[in-house]
């Protein structure tokens, strides 16, 4: 791969990555109720769920996606299921998500590293967009004078590092916005606007057309 395509595709990544999404919300919502370093648990869980949606790109899901109606429907109707289920539960939540967990001695059982793992890369497993996105984005950097599984590891190392990044950032930026929110009111107006935007993301999937519809 060219120094030239690479940089071109961070350029593109970046701008992709921090685009506010599922991934992004997910995380700033389990910065709220977990912490900020168990926040990361669930980036690098949609880190390595894009790497298997990558693989699957590259094999050819993404061509099957955009041919078969009926496989584009069935993957596009679960990310859009969970993204609501997401939603919904974060709409009824009634504690406190910006307690401080760190210092907290009574609060209940943070959520285990396996769930916040597991939710990540659901949510990075179940988007059509992102199969879509690097089966229609790779091709154009990939070139066939160099090994097609290093320009694989590349590629996809790239977008996942600099998606673990601008989590990151956005976690960070909850984490300083935490005071501000600390009052139960805002804190319920939080989990009322978050857990919309889910549901909001999970209709807007639906919405979603593969190139043969």
């Amino acid at each position: 791969m060219h120094l030239s395509n690479w940089l071109i595709f961070c350029s593109v990544t970046l701008l992709v990555v921090f685009t506010p999404g599922p991934a992004v919300l997910l995380a700033v919502s389990n910065s709220m109720s977990v912490g900020p370093r168990r926040a990361m648990i669930s980036s690098l869980g949609n880190a390595a769920g894009l790497f298997m949606v990558s693989a699957a790109a590259m094999a050819g899901l993404g061509v099957v996606l955009s041919t078969s109606a009926h496989a584009f429907m069935v993957l596009k109707l679960a990310g859009a299921a969970y993204l609501i289920y997401l939603g919904i539960k974060q709409w009824r939540s009634q504690g406190s998500v910006f307690a401080d967990v760190q210092g907290s001695q009574g609060a209940a059982a943070p959520r285990s590293s396996w769930r916040l793992f597991g939710h990540g890369m659901t949510v990075a497993l179940t988007n059509p967009k992102g199969i879509l996105f690097f089966s229609a984005l790779f091709p154009q950097f990939l070139t066939q004078d160099a090994p097609m599984l290093t320009q694989f590891a590349v590629l996809t190392g790239t977008f996942a590092a600099a998606s673990v990044v601008a989590h990151s950032f956005y976690v960070l930026l909850a984490r300083l916005l935490r005071k501000q929110l600390s009052d139960p009111r805002r804190t319920r107006i939080f989990n009322k606007v978050s857990g919309g935007a889910f549901v909001l993301l999970g209709l807007s999937l639906l919405r979603l057309r593969n190139k043969t519809a």
